[in-house]
């Protein structure tokens, strides 16, 4: 139990192995727009407004950001102050110990790997229709997930632009983020262009009534589209890897979170303005189909191109994300020291190899549908943890008196964690379930290889 609750020491990071300092704030922003702005901002909206919220999803969204505001605000003063890579693993180690680091990380391990193999699955489902619709077809045996009855055996797409991902993580993080940049920037287009197309089109009738379900409608919408947000936390990774991260991390992550909260306001207010929000049930693409229900296939064309493109950024940082949170782990022995070790560019080659190679193959093999509320349980249990962290980090008499703090310490803090709660207890049974056995399989991991291996070991 020593070893388990012994936290690090508050200096120790000056002495650590060090990733390289390539990152501004503009590059954070598009990492966290990149990670968040995905598939689901031209899905999610017509989904839940159509059976749970009416255009009250628009609240739903601002609601939900707010939820997230907090825990970004919490983000943000840990990575100031600890400018170290591993997010909420490696703040959980200087305030709670060991153990409970590792059952952070554990979870967010979960987190970052089912979201790369989720929505590549989903990114080869927009690119196989896409070359269908140019007469390119891909045979189907290699173009869905395992499932003999349909003829489908291997998701081949889904591999290779996750092993592609991993090339572009390889290259180096100053060079992989630049292509994010434009791919990132390239999204934000196709979104703005469905805006300014669709404006001239909305129908403020239809926004009656806003509320059809009820403001308890809006309080579920508001639970389901949280979700939406998942991603950014991703960005807080990168801490070790940022010029002046006292400035430019608390910069990054609230930027991006704000420009993700205007963009899926605006796309809600947008969709459900020109299309009565009961006519978006059960459609699989509600944006497009808002467009072809106005005769503007053209652009129902580009959104097609900038869910592909979106999908391949949240890919990207998901992967980013992953690697720099295995490299922490195994820097500090939890996990075998290949994980962290570098090339000349300062980059984690191996761990990138073998978490590309694994995550496509389960997207390859594995239909992850029913398994995506793991995602969302695995990202509220870091959500809720760093925020009570603030806490614990501001009675550390050796605290650094640089860095960004959360205003209105510590009701903020506190609010956020309660949200975060609530949200989890809101998830079903089967992701409790599947969340304990994934616990207690960490839990055997920590007790057999890393408290012996641990550079904090103790005994």
């Amino acid at each position: 139990m020593n070893q388990f609750f012994k936290k690090k020491d508050w200096l120790s990071f000056q002495t650590n192995k060090k990733l390289k300092k390539t990152l501004g704030a503009f590059d954070l922003t598009m990492l966290g727009v990149g990670a968040v702005v995905g598939s689901g901002i031209f899905i999610l909206p017509g989904e839940i407004s159509s059976t749970i919220t009416g255009p009250g999803i628009m609240i739903s969204f601002i609601i939900a950001a707010i939820g997230c505001g907090l825990a970004a605000l919490c983000y943000s003063e840990f990575s100031s102050k600890i400018p170290q890579a591993g997010s909420a693993y490696t703040y959980s180690y200087y305030v709670f110990g060991e153990g409970i680091a590792w059952i952070l990380g554990w979870a967010l391990l979960l987190e970052y790997g089912l979201a790369i193999a989720a929505v590549a699955s989903g990114w080869s489902s927009y690119v196989v229709n896409l070359l269908s619709g140019m007469n390119i077809h891909i045979t189907k045996a290699l173009s869905g997930s395992y499932n003999p009855e349909q003829g489908q055996y291997f998701d081949l797409p889904a591999f290779l632009i996750i092993a592609v991902i991993g090339v572009l993580l390889i290259i180096g993080v100053r060079e992989s983020t630049r292509i994010n940049n434009i791919m990132v920037v390239v999204k934000i287009l196709v979104v703005l262009l469905f805006i300014l197309v669709g404006a001239f089109y909305v129908k403020p009738d239809n926004w009656t009534p806003f509320l059809p379900f009820g403001f308890n409608g809006v309080l579920t919408g508001a639970s389901m589209v949280f979700f939406a947000y998942i991603g950014f936390d991703a960005v807080s990774s990168a801490a070790e890897e940022v010029k002046n991260p006292q400035k430019n991390m608390p910069i990054g992550i609230i930027a991006a979170l704000s420009v993700c909260t205007l963009l899926y306001i605006i796309v809600s207010a947008v969709l459900t303005g020109v299309v009565p929000y009961q006519q978006l049930e059960g459609v699989g693409a509600p944006v497009a189909f808002a467009l072809q229900s106005i005769n503007q296939n053209w652009v129902a064309g580009f959104l097609s191109l900038g869910a592909i493109v979106g999908m391949t950024t949240v890919i990207f940082v998901m992967a980013y994300g992953g690697t720099r949170l295995i490299f922490a782990i195994s820097r500090d022995g939890l996990l075998p020291k290949i994980l962290s070790k570098t090339n000349h560019k300062q980059t984690p080659v191996q761990n990138t190899i073998i978490l590309t190679i694994s995550m496509g193959i389960v997207s390859g093999l594995v239909p992850l549908a029913e398994l995506a509320s793991l995602i969302n349980i695995g990202t509220l249990f870091a959500f809720c943890t760093v925020s009570i962290g603030v806490i614990f980090l501001r009675k550390n008499p050796n605290l650094p008196t640089d860095g960004f703090n959360v205003p209105f310490y510590p009701v903020l803090p506190i609010i956020s964690c309660v949200i975060c709660l609530y949200l989890m207890t809101n998830l079903s049974q089967t992701t409790w379930i599947a969340f304990i056995i994934w616990f207690i399989l960490g839990i055997i991991i920590y007790f057999t290889y890393g408290i012996r291996h641990s550079k904090l070991k103790t005994f």
